[in-house]
């Protein structure tokens, strides 16, 4: 990727496309928003696989915000999202997986299995697209959009059965986010790593959209409804070299985030690879002392294999403080031999 400044093809209701646009203000890379559906937006190049965000660079779309933020890392240098100490950069990895692939079904449960939250987003997001669109094509729009991504439930994980493990976890998750913020600035230290901002992607949703997960943080964790904020923007963060977590002394709170994830992400990435290899249409098993049950879900095997693939890739020293830090967190069995 150039210096030529980028075009990100987003939309503030899209976690993801949040996601990348922090990270490159943080990392002050010359880019360019346009909201998709805009005018600005037609003649672009578009990607094979629709998604949100398209980063537009020479002439190319490219998706995918965790490639995307570890591409511009080669591309870009300075002010970097990847802890230096290998073992880190693997614990931030996890953790950014972990908010992109298991927070996310929590922003999609709130958002489509609520009825207020459907309200709100059949109201908001078609219009986000063209303010100056007729009142009945936007009111049409957001019946239809709001239909297909209830239809979608089902394939991100979000049913009766689900919904207490999802809706426990998201609890928990801002109770050890908030007592983490409280002794750190940012979740890898007093810089930002990637997990930060994938982290901040999904709560921009929850925590500063939807009504009624954004209630629950309001009066769970008004310090992380505050990092949100902060987050949507640190250019003017002059981060230090020195800045990241010393690996010599963990914090509590930073390995109570990685065993949130490990109760929860790693026993369903575990069972969805059962799924998938078996070729079952059900990934049934138990989280959390709960009952899950959802569709296999292919693009979170493909995660399991680079999580592993760079486990394996760990030098064997950086293994070992890996290995340490996780053990009685229930990532064990994801990276047994």
């Amino acid at each position: 990727m150039s210096d030529e400044a980028a075009i990100v093809v987003g939309a503030p209701g899209s976690p993801y496309s949040r996601k990348l646009r922090a990270a490159l203000r943080y990392r002050r890379i010359p880019h360019r928003w346009v909201q998709q559906g805009a005018p600005e937006a037609r003649g672009l190049p578009r990607p094979r696989v629709e998604l949100l965000p398209q980063l537009v660079v020479r002439g190319e779309a490219h998706v995918d915000s965790t490639p995307l933020l570890r591409a511009l890392e080669a591309s870009h240098a300075g002010r970097s999202l990847i802890p230096p100490d290998p073992a880190l950069a693997f614990l931030d990895a996890l953790l950014e997986d972990y908010a992109d692939e298991w927070l996310t079904k929590a922003m999609f449960h709130y958002r489509w299995a609520f009825a207020p939250d459907v309200a709100k987003a059949a109201a908001i997001l078609p219009r986000w697209r063209r303010t100056d669109q007729p009142e009945s094509q936007a009111r049409e729009l957001g019946r239809l959009f709001s239909e297909r991504q209830i239809a979608r439930l089902g394939v991100v994980g979000s049913n009766a059965t689900t919904a207490p493990v999802i809706e426990a976890s998201y609890r928990r998750l801002l109770g050890l986010l908030d007592a983490h913020l409280e002794r750190s600035r940012f979740v890898m230290g007093a810089r930002p790593g990637a997990s930060d901002f994938g982290i901040y992607g999904q709560l921009t949703q929850l925590a500063g959209f939807d009504p009624t997960p954004s209630a629950i943080a309001l009066e769970r964790a008004p310090r992380v409804v505050a990092w949100v904020d902060v987050v949507e923007d640190l250019s003017g963060l002059e981060p230090a070299d020195d800045g990241w977590i010393d690996r010599d002394a963990l914090p509590a709170t930073l390995r109570a985030l990685v065993q949130e994830a490990g109760r929860v992400y790693a026993p369903f990435l575990l069972a969805n690879a059962d799924a998938l290899a078996r070729r079952a249409e059900r990934v049934e098993c138990t989280i959390d002392g709960r009952p899950w049950l959802q569709q296999p879900f292919p693009y979170q095997g493909k995660c399991l294999q680079w999580l592993r693939e760079a486990y394996a890739a760990l030098a064997p020293v950086d293994r070992r403080a890996v290995d340490v830090w996780l053990a009685g967190t229930g990532w064990e069995g994801v990276f047994a031999a």
